[in-house]
């Protein structure tokens, strides 16, 4: 039998000792940090929130897969596909575009994973805010649900990654939507 390896991940701690808390809250909308990022723009560097548009808002996302995940959700706090309107569920597709072009003149991702959890059981850790998720991955790194062992993890601060991410977006007029 092999050693197992170890991959520490500190920052994952606040998200996990969180869940009881946001079940015993039954996902109010005043518990909702999606929420909270759309009601203080001014906050916007302290949130990590990277675009805001009429309808939709991308973050990057403070217990992260891999470096450059980042988070689409609507303006309105709403669980469920079935309560996106037409022009929310446009905005958030062309959101998923562009910023899979952000990510890849920024960090040069091989692929990307995008995906939505509906319900915690599913693995959402805010299911009363509908969100998408942009992974960007590369050859050899982490598996999206877990950790393996001879894995590679690409380190790099949100705030920096928050940074050059904005710096391309004026670049190149990103979002353009």
């Amino acid at each position: 039998m092999t050693e197992r390896e170890n991959l520490w991940a500190p920052w994952r701690i606040g998200y996990i000792q969180g869940l009881d808390k946001n079940s015993a809250s039954k996902e109010r909308k005043s518990d909702c940090f999606i929420c909270h990022n759309f009601q203080t723009p001014e906050e916007d560097d302290k949130n990590l929130v990277l675009w805001r548009t009429d309808k939709a808002i991308v973050i990057l996302n403070r217990y992260p897969y891999n470096n450059g995940h980042l988070l689409i959700a609507p303006a309105r706090h709403i669980p469920d596909l079935s309560d996106v309107s037409d022009e929310e569920n446009l905005e958030m597709m062309k959101l998923i575009g562009q910023t899979q072009k952000a990510l890849s003149l920024a960090i040069e991702p091989q692929g990307f994973n995008v995906g939505m959890n509906f319900g915690r059981c599913a693995g959402a850790g805010l299911p009363g805010h509908l969100h998408i998720h942009v992974v960007p991955r590369w050859n050899g790194d982490t598996n999206f649900m877990a950790v393996c062992s001879d894995t590679d993890v690409i380190s790099q601060s949100l705030t920096e990654l928050l940074d050059l991410l904005k710096r391309i977006s004026a670049e190149h007029n990103l979002p353009n939507i």
